[in-house]
């Protein structure tokens, strides 16, 4: 995307006729004039494009990162300030008045309404026929991503898909869910069969049909839609487009980033855009529960290894746990873990994953708010586990299913055991969830996981504790009203029409 990112910073016009107000959904283009004269060139249809990916950008910026927030409402994590109010919907007080509940709203109708925008408008232009038309490919796809985002947190949202006009949108009742995904799965569709599967180095982060594909396919796996899903995870496969990064720790440095595991990412530059993902996730607070996840390196678990010693407790564990986490007595850029750090102070435990350092070299990372690491959003090893969850969940844990899983496992700097045929259905159901959980961690995935597996109302009312076993935080899920989030309170406000989820 660093095209994307250039014209973003240079062409301001943009901004004029594709932003969004914070009022009920999105702002009518601030100077009809300017929208009428717009949509003449190939360059202005490009600076429209661009802004339709810039919402991108606000769910990973500054304290409000959407990665490790969704983990702090998981056993995984716990926010220390309650900044975005993911501690207080882990704690039960999930209410519409919260940050993270009004951002994810906000900032995905933004996107709805810019890409709307630019797809009323973009056949006005005179350009090149099959560019225009990857044009509308890479909006659709935005779209589907906008409002993936918002039905699976808020279930039925309402559906709009022309231009920004509060006269006729303004009081808009909400559509069903299975409305809105049918619109998601539209736009995929037709996205898939045109976009490109790769681009050259002056487009790097536009979608792919790659991505495409990869969204579909968790769409369809969150709704339990097997077939669907495991149709799309094996056309990504066909691809031959992507695989395994052969080390885990590496896959997220900055080096690395856009490597053949990514499939699709948020694209940021120092200096034009950063985030402050290196000096968040070593300041995050991880819970016990996660690092007791962690198999043992024979592939038990630590409470039935004959190999786990609880002197030593992270010796002889599945390699992802010291690639994934910082602890108390390791070595962490060059230096020995005290807790006496900015990291794993207050549970013991914090994330190392997407930072700039490594354990056995003292490094120089950025200032605050000057990372430029990418937040991957779809990478190889969802597809692969999307494959081995889908293909159970059909036909039980076949060759097919014991691959794709295996294949995650057998990663060079993992190199876990083997899962040996013979589960049944249910046991490699366990097996697959858990294995999401551990290649997850830290990426904000495990919080959709225990919604739709229904098991939040389990994992959600146990304690989180830190590495003594002392309770930091008392959890709380009420399963009549959490599964979904609240309409944002001012929305609700605004909108007559607009029903309020139930419980709030």
């Amino acid at each position: 995307m660093r095209r994307i990112i250039s014209l973003y910073i240079s062409l301001s016009s943009v901004l004029i006729l594709t932003s969004c107000s914070k009022d009920l959904l999105n702002l009518e283009p601030a100077d009809q004039s300017s929208v009428e004269t717009f949509w003449t060139t190939e360059d202005n249809a490009a600076s429209a494009l661009t802004g339709c990916y810039e919402p991108l950008l606000g769910p990973y910026r500054g304290e409000g990162s959407w990665l490790l927030k969704l983990e702090d409402v998981t056993p995984n994590s716990f926010e220390i300030d309650d900044g975005s109010g993911a501690s207080s919907i882990a704690r039960g007080d999930n209410n519409p008045t919260l940050p993270l509940i009004n951002s994810r709203y906000s900032i995905s109708y933004e996107g709805v309404g810019r890409t709307n925008t630019f797809l009323a408008n973009i056949d006005e232009v005179t350009m090149d026929a099959a560019l225009k038309n990857r044009f509308i490919a890479e909006a659709r796809f935005l779209r589907a991503f906008y409002y993936h985002n918002l039905v699976e947190y808020y279930g039925g949202v309402p559906l709009i898909l022309d231009p920004p006009n509060n006269n006729t949108q303004g009081q808009l009742p909400r559509n069903t869910k299975a409305e809105v995904l049918e619109a998601i799965h539209a736009d995929l569709d037709a996205a898939i069969s045109v976009l490109p599967v790769t681009y050259g180095n002056t487009d790097v982060g536009r979608a792919t049909r790659g991505a495409a594909l990869a969204l579909k396919a968790r769409s369809a796996l969150y709704n339990e839609n097997w077939s669907e899903a495991l149709s799309a995870a094996e056309a990504v496969v066909d691809l031959n487009e992507y695989s395994l990064f052969p080390n885990y720790r590496e896959l997220f440095l900055l080096e690395n980033e856009r490597n053949q595991e990514v499939i699709f990412d948020v694209e940021f530059q120092f200096p034009e855009i950063t985030n402050n993902y290196h000096e968040l996730f070593q300041q995050g607070n991880v819970l016990k529960d996660l690092v007791d996840a962690y198999l043992a390196v024979d592939g038990d678990p630590i409470s039935e290894s004959d190999i786990y010693d609880p002197n030593d407790p992270y010796a002889n564990r599945d390699p992802r746990l010291a690639q994934t986490l910082i602890t108390i007595g390791s070595t962490f850029n060059g230096a020995l873990v005290t807790g006496d750090e900015l990291f794993a102070d207050l549970t013991g435990y914090a994330f190392k994953k997407y930072t700039y350092y490594l354990d056995d070299v003292v490094g120089t990372g950025p200032q605050p708010n000057q990372s430029e690491i990418n937040p991957i959003l779809f990478r190889y090893a969802e597809i692969l586990l999307t494959i081995a969850e889908a293909e159970n969940e059909l036909n039980g844990p076949t060759a097919k299913a014991y691959a794709a899983i295996n294949q995650v496992r057998a990663r060079p700097s993992v190199d876990m055991p083997e899962v040996e045929p013979g589960l049944s259905q249910e046991e490699f159901r366990e097996v697959v969830r858990l294995e999401r959980r551990i290649e997850f961690a830290g990426e904000g995935l495990y919080y959709q996981d225990i919604i739709r597996w229904r098991t939040a109302e389990v994992v959600m009312n146990e304690p989180g504790l830190d590495e003594d076993g002392n309770v930091i935080e008392t959890r709380s899920f009420n399963p009549e009203k959490d599964y979904l989030w609240p309409f944002p309170d001012r929305d609700i406000l605004l909108n007559t029409n607009l029903e309020q989820n139930p419980g709030y």
